[in-house]
């Protein structure tokens, strides 16, 4: 028996059984003796107790479950966050984990599987709305209950989009079967992130297999920032192929090709389950203009699709390019064939009989007289389309490149269409016009004339360079030069060069945005005498020096000036811990500057529990309402606890007032990471008459008369 079982936590929650075991908690169920209800509680363990980053995540989870409400998502009741223990207290789902599930099934029914699907991007959905990324969907995550319900847990490694959302650069979090492309090598993440898991997951129900899979997380993780999946119907030829299409769109390794968002994927999904013969199409549309994905209106619910025979053709001819026009360009052969077969029989009868002559020679002179009057009416239409065209005055093409796009487009005096195409110099102004085509002054042209604009942005696609065969140092450079991130590995690989880049990702010559990481892949030698690169991020710059010394690698040492961590830390290293490399190799350390920032904290307010009435809670800091943690329509029974985070610097002054009466006063201190409460108000419900003394109040003393047990959210 572990060391909860049989206890009471705070003499409320009675520790029944541990019923699962994560990462950095234990998960229990419990019987809560006030409320009457079984629940299931989250105990950091011991060693994480004290770990800053630990807590921190552990934090977020009930933050991020805290201010969602959806049938689909856990529900949060109480937290608590004190130096021995720290626990989240949720609604107990009677059920399995979706992972569970999918091992009894092998292949889980398509039909089920988009009722299940649906509810997992329903809750995606809301959370979404609400700005948390789950960033670790798994079905080890998702519960399903006896009666079909999908409840999705575990938000510990949830973001708010708001914040800061770029993964951890030396590892990837969240389980490297399910992550995306973009997490896996560290960039930015966002709630497309979440929906290539749950394409990997439609991917796993459909087939029973995962898509990638290798003996190690990192060969998982680079095959799923290089490698292909094998298509659904290859392994299971009864999905259908709209599903299969769906599936393949989440997971496209291309955020631009993947669903924008939830509500899309769900809209394609009920689309599909309507009309399970619908296809998708989805498709680059290719022509000398830059790129555009564009994709195939999908057919109404009741159409009932075409079955034609391309006997000769095969499957590839459903895949031909015809831009959705195949069927109208052989109707218009046939018609052409029709024409030419009644010349060649009109020709024919020509030649026979005075009779059959005379005849032909009427349908020649009405044949004649038809193709008069055509050309007539072709030629006034093009006359009066001249004298239309001749009243759009030719002016010559204005010079834009200097100013400002916000100043063009708000010009009237430019009746022009504008094509804007972006491109990044770091010597200009964003928005600043680069170029133009055509060239000012080189022509007059119409005023509703297309003109090209090339304007300086920060989301301009940059190419990554050609790098392949080149020296570390020298690919390393010229990726930096692209405005773009390098983050090397080491392969092992006789048939190149060492010491040359063998390969990268994403490849030479893919379009990706400034700032993006490019994993360059660098061949080396086999070597018994190589050295493991230990992890020395989180460590001060000393130990990691030490710790490098140790094992006979060099250093070389760079600064981060806008990070918030403490000086003279370590915050990232290249290359990776796990890498192997030869004695006297220079690791490469990043570290903090130290420069003080802007801290968050985080406190919880409780509420009075026995009203069942909703109430307004409003926050007041310094004498100014704060609109994003006030909220209305809050239930003290169903909420007992409310949340508040605040950023800032130095102490400010809360006031938490309930139906516009006061509640709680508080001295948050951001410097020291404590709150004081100053204040305390009985609580009288509105539909209670209130006593007619003033309600007592706790004087402000300089000695802290309670102290919460929030730890900071830094």
């Amino acid at each position: 028996m572990d060391k909860y079982t049989g206890k009471r936590l705070d003499g409320r929650y009675e520790i029944r059984e541990l019923i699962g075991v994560g990462g950095m908690a234990y998960v229990y169920r419990c019987y809560d003796i006030i409320d009457d209800r079984e629940v299931s509680i989250k105990i950091l363990k011991d060693e994480y107790l004290h770990n800053a980053d630990f807590s921190r995540r552990f934090k977020n989870e009930s933050k991020a479950i805290a201010m969602l409400s959806h049938p689909n998502i856990v529900k949060v009741y109480d937290v608590s966050f004190g130096d021995v223990i720290q626990y989240i207290v949720m609604e107990y789902i009677d059920g399995i984990t979706l992972k569970e599930y999918i091992a009894q099934q092998g292949v889980v029914d398509w039909r089920t599987t988009i009722h299940l699907v649906s509810q997992i991007l329903s809750a995606l959905q809301h959370a979404h709305h609400h700005g948390v990324i789950h960033r670790d969907i798994k079905p080890q995550n998702i519960m399903l209950t006896e009666n079909g319900t999908i409840k999705v847990t575990d938000f510990g490694i949830a973001r708010f989009s708001d914040n800061n959302t770029r993964t951890m650069t030396d590892q990837a979090i969240g389980s490297v079967h399910y992550i995306a492309p973009e997490q896996a090598r560290g960039s930015v993440t966002d709630g497309q992130s979440d929906i290539y898991s749950v394409g990997v997951i439609l991917y796993e129900m459909l087939t029973g297999k995962l898509p990638f899979d290798a003996e190690n997380a990192v060969s998982v993780a680079i095959m799923q920032m290089q490698s292909t999946p094998k298509r659904p119907r290859e392994i299971n030829p009864n999905i259908p192929k709209g599903l299969e299409e769906i599936t393949l769109k989440a997971m496209q390794k291309n955020t631009g090709l993947r669903f924008k968002n939830a509500s899309e994927m769900l809209q394609a999904l009920k689309a599909f389950e309507q009309n399970p013969d619908i296809t998708f199409d989805y498709r680059c549309f290719v022509d000398n203009q830059p790129t555009r994905y564009v994709e195939k209106i999908p057919k109404a619910a009741n159409d009932v699709p075409v079955k034609e025979n391309h006997q000769g053709y095969g499957d590839d001819f459903d895949n031909m390019d015809f831009d959705n026009r195949g069927p109208e360009i052989r109707r218009r052969q046939q018609n052409v064939s029709a024409v030419q077969n009644t010349a060649r029989q009109s020709e024919a009868n020509m030649t026979s009989g005075s009779a059959k002559k005379n005849t032909g020679k009427f349908i020649a002179i009405g044949a004649s007289i038809g193709v008069g009057v055509v050309a007539i009416i072709v030629l006034i239409f093009v006359f009066i389309g001249n004298m239309g065209s001749n009243t759009v005055p030719d002016v010559d093409v204005p010079n834009f490149v200097g100013k400002q796009l916000s100043d063009v487009q708000g010009n009237k005096e430019y009746e022009f269409n504008f094509e804007i195409i972006k491109r990044y110099d770091e010597t200009k102004e964003i928005g600043e016009i680069l170029d133009q085509s055509p060239k000012a002054g080189s022509m007059k042209v119409k005023m509703n004339s297309t003109i090209t604009l090339y304007v300086n942005g920060s989301d301009a696609p940059i190419k990554v360079p050609s790098i392949i065969g080149e020296k570390e140092e020298e690919a390393r450079q010229k990726v930096i030069d692209a405005y773009l991130y390098p983050q090397v590995y080491y392969v092992e690989d006789d048939s190149v060069e060492a010491g040359t880049v063998k390969s990268t990702y994403p490849n030479v010559g893919e379009e990706v945005e400034i700032g993006s990481t490019v994993n360059i892949f660098v061949a080396k030698e086999s070597n018994a005498d190589d050295i493991e690169v230990p992890n020395v991020i989180g460590m001060t710059l000393e130990d990691a020096k030490r710790e490098l010394d140790k094992r006979g690698l060099k250093y070389s040492v760079v600064t981060d000036k806008n990070s918030d961590k403490p000086k003279d830390e370590v915050i990232d290293q290249s290359p990776l811990a796990g890498g192997m490399v030869e004695k006297d190799y220079v690791v490469t350390l990043t570290v903090s500057e130290g420069i003080p920032q802007e801290k968050s904290y985080v406190f919880y307010v409780d509420l009075p529990g026995e009203e069942t009435n909703p109430v307004d809670v409003r926050v007041v800091v310094d004498g100014v309402v704060d609109s994003t943690n006030s909220r209305s329509n809050v239930i003290p029974a169903y909420n007992s606890t409310f949340t508040i985070e605040l950023k800032g610097t130095g102490k400010v002054n809360v006031v938490v007032e309930i139906d516009g009466k006061k509640y709680r006063v508080y001295e948050v201190n951001f410097d020291d990471q404590n709150v004081k409460t100053l204040e305390s108000y009985d609580y009288v419900p509105q539909h209670t008459e209130a006593p007619t003394e003033e309600p007592t109040t706790q004087p402000p003393t300089t000695e802290p008369t309670e102290e919460t047990t929030a730890k900071p959210n830094e």
